[in-house]
């Protein structure tokens, strides 16, 4: 099982934790071992393969919005919210190839991901990127759990379908802007895998 590097820290601490207190006590190990595990598992990092040709999902979770809406660097856009819990694969995946030219970092809040206000108004990492079916972008969004937004892109990354981008350390929510040129294959209630369930493609609406 790969495990994601962004969670090495977390994953060291509570495997030294368990083994201190294990030799001071067998006993601690009936609630030491569960709680790493349940550590280790929050930071797991599957291997994912698309399911199909289009624009894949860039988060584990379940598919809470489906909207047209307007942004600065899209336009007008189709946006699919994705609400992330706490026991999903945390990492972040690309929908489509593409090269990255917007980033923008937003403190905010700590509503929970799935309220209406917390794509406006949580702290949220936005990544834009030019794709061959128009702009694209993504927003990483921190919620009432999740306190670490992870993103080490930089402008002028090249990256391909499916690859990891980042990760919101025990889960929250990820928006993705398409082009409205795209035909919406995601329905409300889904649950979606990263880098695996394709959530649009090319074609009329």
């Amino acid at each position: 099982m790969r495990f994601a590097p962004d969670g090495s820290f977390f994953m060291s601490a509570v495997a030294a934790a368990t083994l201190l207190l294990a030799w001071l006590s067998r006993w601690t190990l009936i609630v030491t071992l569960p709680l790493a595990a349940l550590v280790f598992w929050f930071f797991r990092d599957p291997e994912r393969t698309p399911q199909g040709d289009g624009l894949v999902s860039p988060a584990d979770g379940e598919v809470i919005e489906i909207c047209e809406t307007e942004h600065p660097y899209t336009g007008k856009a189709l946006k699919v919210g994705i609400f992330m819990n706490v026991f999903s694969v945390h990492v972040n995946r690309m929908p489509s190839a593409g090269t990255i030219e917007y980033l923008e970092y937003a403190p905010g809040k700590k509503w929970f991901a799935n309220a209406d206000k917390a794509s406006l108004e949580n702290e949220r990492m936005y990544v834009g990127y030019s794709s061959e079916d128009g702009p694209v972008l993504l927003t990483q969004i921190a919620g009432l759990v999740a306190r670490r937004i992870v993103c080490r892109l930089k402008k002028g990354d090249r990256l391909e379908r499916a690859q990891r981008f980042g990760m919101i350390k025990f889960g929250s929510k990820v928006d993705v802007y398409l082009p409205l040129s795209l035909k919406c294959t995601a329905e409300i209630g889904q649950k979606v895998t990263a880098g695996q369930t394709v959530i649009a493609v090319r074609g009329q609406k």
